[in-house]
């Protein structure tokens, strides 16, 4: 699996929304965009995650970021989840992981003393010219987006 790092090329993609619409990465080409992979749609620790980020998409959208999640969810469970906790943001559905694959965030998990394979929540800031700017993968659900904020406000 390949670990991507800070100032590579971020893989570009494209998945199905929750509108069941194509969404490219090269479509925000100019903008900043934060990639959040997380595990599924309205689970507790998801629903926290992107409500918080729902709630600072204002702020967000002044330092020019765009915010996009991806999982492994269908269209349509993006869809519930979305009208569900009236998100203001795109997610993609990444129902073969290829792109969780790409990113490197799709890895062996351990809970309960089970393993399986899923999702390892992570987000990575892309620049404007497609390059991974930071990774961050140490950070509470609830959170995410003080940590992603405070850096973007830092770095600007």
């Amino acid at each position: 699996m390949k670990t991507l790092t800070q100032g590579e090329m971020a893989p570009d993609f494209t998945l199905q929304n929750q509108n069941d619409e194509s969404v490219s990465l090269a479509d925000f080409k100019g903008k900043k965009v934060l990639v959040y992979f997380y595990p599924r749609a309205s689970t507790p620790g998801c629903t926290v995650q992107a409500c918080a980020l729902r709630d600072t998409k204002s702020e967000l959208d002044e330092l020019n970021v765009v915010i996009i999640g991806i999982s492994p969810d269908t269209p349509k469970k993006l869809t519930n989840f979305t009208n569900k906790q009236e998100l203001n943001f795109t997610l993609l559905a990444d129902e073969d992981h290829a792109v969780c694959e790409a990113y490197g965030v799709w890895q062996l998990k351990k809970f309960m003393g089970r393993e399986n394979m899923g999702v390892v929540r992570t987000s990575f800031l892309i620049d404007e010219s497609g390059n991974i700017e930071h990774i961050f993968n140490k950070f509470k659900t609830k959170d995410h987006h003080e940590v992603v904020l405070k850096y973007i406000q830092e770095n600007s």
